[in-house]
């Protein structure tokens, strides 16, 4: 009979409680008053919607300390106006923390955009990515001209170039530029590979700046995939 004694759950994690006092005590001598600072408010010019991807940590790769980002992730970076998480997640950083600059920042190699792409079932995820299949559908004869071994690529691309467009179109941004706010939406796409961001030249700063912006965007993804 074994009389070891099972360890609770919180002790299993105890690496991650003292990683967690370390960093503190890092930022507090590297940074004096760090945390004091924090407690005090929260003002962020940057506002970040990515994926819940692990390994796309929005602070670590923008070199950003914490309270420098607003973050929100899901499955594959999707804004859809159903969705009143995201959306009042927008809404909070846009109207109240007055943001200057929402990037939706896609990453590639994105196991959700590839579950949509090849039709993958991985469960209940299957019906929120539809909004990924969505974006496939509608550049269908875009990504048949991209050879097979860029087409997850490519639509990673295609899909941030989307979601900028969702974001453009909900009532949040459309108040916020209607009355003069300074706030600019940028299309970014991640690589895991190098480490590198890469600008889809996704970047609206006004209502009427829309759609010649997105079509900037397609011809510049045009130029890399179907020249």
């Amino acid at each position: 009979m074994n009389d070891t004694p099972t360890l609770p759950a919180r002790d299993k994690l105890e690496n991650l409680f003292e990683a967690n006092r370390q960093w503190a005590a890092e930022m507090e001598k590297k940074r004096p008053g760090f945390f004091t600072g924090l407690m005090e408010q929260q003002n962020p010019e940057y506002m970040w919607i990515g994926c819940s991807d692990s390994r796309v940590p929005a602070n670590q790769i923008t070199g950003l300390a914490p309270g420098e980002v607003f973050v929100h992730r899901n499955v594959a970076n999707v804004v859809v106006p159903t969705d009143l998480n995201c959306l009042s997640t927008i809404q909070y950083a846009v109207d109240q923390l007055k943001v200057k600059h929402l990037m939706v920042v896609g990453h590639y190699g994105c196991g959700g955009v590839k579950a949509a792409l090849f039709d993958l079932r991985v469960g209940l995820a299957d019906n929120w990515l539809r909004h990924v299949r969505d974006v496939a559908d509608r550049h269908f004869k875009r990504m048949q001209r991209v050879p097979e071994a860029r087409k997850l690529d490519a639509l990673c691309e295609l899909n941030a170039i989307e979601q900028v467009v969702n974001v453009a179109q909900t009532t949040v941004m459309k108040d916020a530029w209607s009355r003069g706010q300074d706030v600019t939406l940028h299309g970014w796409v991640y690589g895991i590979s190098d480490g590198l961001v890469n600008d889809m030249r996704m970047t609206c700063g006004g209502n009427d700046e829309l759609l010649p912006v997105y079509k900037q965007a397609l011809e510049s993804w045009d130029s890399r995939y179907c020249a």
